[in-house]
């Protein structure tokens, strides 16, 4: 009986193994390969949807064409594009793109470097009723172009804030949070019913600075004085003949004509190759990635403590990274990206102690994205050098901390619960009921402490005094414009300002090309059956990126003190 069991068990092994061998090969002939460039070819970069700064390839989804190319991926593309001769033109086509600021400045500082090569690049629309920033990053090329029948929208910024203190007080659902200080503005829609006179003046301040800066480059861009572009701004929409009229647009064409009314001719002929494909073509083949190792960290997303990423970042997972690029001594210096806008002061913290200890080994320059606030500032805090885009929203120096009361609301559901407690506090967070002064007390001291390390953090790491920290803090949101002006970052630029900082921190001669080496690293599908438990962490993250709403009410419903940024700008 026993022979047979085990003659059982070795067929059913030898049978796994047979299936596992058997998908393995079906993997590797299906598995993405690299491109094949025609030697005549454009390259059709397609914006639409949401634009991510960095999007490790998603097991199961990875073999779909659809699959977004993130904001890296296109950066790295136009970099590859420049140097490959089969490459002779770009197009840019818009779509219903979602992006902040800051991810479109990248992208438009990428098309202007592309642009020194010589080749052309067209941007093309054909309608876009509400496209300033399309509109922004479409200055940066050599033509731009509008469907015959199409219409261009470009009118300026504008923000509604909804607040839901209204309906929650007929809900009987009741906000208690305690903030530090007044520019602290992250859960205002739910305990205000309008603007308090700090959060309309950091959002005026923001919304202004951005826009002044986006009308000075696209007149200059357009050739026209900033009070004429200014009046086309205020006028907003443009039927085709009226946008060339204006000189918003170079012509009207359709998509199949771009080569033939552009005076481009010569390019009549190419064959198009999509951003999605020219991703899998090697940047080493065209001399690019190729020499000194710097390591490219993307830390993007909520904070937590814990192991997490893509939806959000967990300490756990970023400080594996890092420790593994302070480790591998072929790396000569570390950037770390950050499109964050905070989340736990703890998980924050961590991150930040974890950088100090790797910029004692390595140069560290951090890059900020759409998004470094708070948290997100906080851990910026470990780097040698903090470079942001002009867009970029950051400081946020600032805590919150409190729960939702849904005590008023199950008494008007008639829904009742029984009280079990022991220790004086140990429902102290319990949706069930409000705080009472002495625990309002005791949180207001917890977060007061907090925000005094986030401070003295500040102080030291910048150089600045406390004083003049404590005044630029307050939980107030800053552009990178401002940030710099006020020495909360040091340099404004991206991804390729930021490997100049590392070249120079690390003593890497100008001549020498880099290699960049990007964590999270991108895995495969068969990666993720024959991995280990981050591949396993991986499978969950894509989960849960297709359930951000349900995450985000897990994630804000525990209790702990947050570093948090009150809105983002898109």
């Amino acid at each position: 009986m026993k022979k047979r069991v085990l003659w059982i068990l070795l067929i059913v092994f030898f049978f796994i193994l047979i299936i596992a061998l058997g998908l393995s090969y079906f993997f590797y002939k299906i598995g993405p390969k690299e491109a094949a460039v025609a030697g005549n070819s454009y390259l059709e970069i397609k914006l639409e949807g949401q634009l991510e700064d960095y999007s490790p390839s998603i097991p199961f989804l990875e073999f779909f064409p659809e699959t977004t190319v993130s904001l890296y991926d296109t950066w790295m593309n136009l970099r590859k594009a420049a140097r490959d001769s089969r490459i002779k033109a770009v197009v840019i086509k818009f779509g219903m793109l979602e992006a902040d600021w800051a991810k479109i400045e990248e992208l438009r500082q990428s098309v202007l470097a592309f642009r020194e090569s010589g080749k052309p690049v067209i941007a093309y629309f054909e309608e876009s009723p509400e496209a300033d920033k399309e509109y922004y990053l479409a200055t940066a090329c050599d033509r731009i172009v509008l469907h015959p029948l199409g219409w261009l929208g470009i009118n300026g910024l504008a923000a509604y804030v909804p607040f839901f203190k209204g309906t929650l007080d007929r809900l009987g659902i009741k906000a208690e949070f305690e903030h530090i200080e007044e520019y602290k503005t992250a859960y205002n829609q739910f305990t205000e019913s309008g603007f308090t006179p700090a959060h309309r003046e950091m959002l005026l301040s923001i919304y202004e600075d951005i826009f002044n800066y986006y009308l000075k480059e696209i007149a200059a861009a357009r050739h026209k004085t900033p009070e004429e572009m200014r009046q086309l701004i205020d006028k907003g929409y443009f039927k085709g003949r009226e946008a060339v009229a204006s000189g918003l647009v170079d012509e009207l064409a359709y998509e199949d004509q771009l080569f033939q009314k552009s005076n481009l001719e010569k390019y009549r002929e190419l064959t198009r190759i999509t951003n999605e494909k020219y991703a899998s073509v090697r940047p080493e083949g065209l001399g690019l990635n190729l020499g000194k190792k710097v390591a490219l960290i993307f830390a993007g997303g909520t904070i937590l403590s814990g192991s997490a990423e893509q939806v959000v970042l967990g300490s756990e997972t970023f400080s594996r990274w890092l420790r593994a690029a302070v480790k591998d001594k072929s790396i000569e210096a570390i950037i770390v990206r950050v499109d964050s806008p905070g989340g736990s002061a703890v998980g924050s913290d961590i991150i930040w102690h974890e950088l100090v200890k790797a910029r004692a080994e390595k140069p560290v320059v951090i890059s900020m994205s759409g998004l470094a606030g708070s948290g997100g500032y906080w851990l910026s805090l470990g780097g040698h050098r903090i470079i942001a885009q002009p867009q970029t929203l950051t400081g946020s120096i600032g805590v919150i901390a409190g729960k939702f009361s849904f005590a008023g609301l199950m008494e008007k559901l008639g829904l009742t619960a029984d009280r079990l407690v022991i220790g004086k506090n140990a429902d102290a967070f319990s949706p069930y009921r409000g705080f009472t002064p002495e625990e309002r007390k005791i949180l207001r001291e917890e977060i007061g402490y907090i925000y005094e390390q986030f401070l003295e953090r500040v102080a030291t790491a910048r150089n600045l005094p406390l004083e003049e920290v404590e005044r630029l803090g307050r939980g107030r949101v800053w552009t990178g414009r401002q940030a710099r002006d006020l020495k909360l970052v040091d340099d404004l630029g991206g991804l390729f300002q930021a490997m100049e900082a590392a070249r120079e921190l690390a003593g890497i001669p100008p001549e020498t090309e880099l290699r960049l080496v990007v964590w999270p690293v991108k895995r495969s599908l068969w990666d993720l059956i024959l991995g280990r438990k981050t591949e396993l962490v991986q499978a969950r993250s894509t989960i849960e990126l297709l359930s951000r709403a349900r995450k985000t009410i897990e994630v804000f419903s525990r209790a702990r003190v947050w570093a948090l940024m009150p809105f983002w700008v898109y």
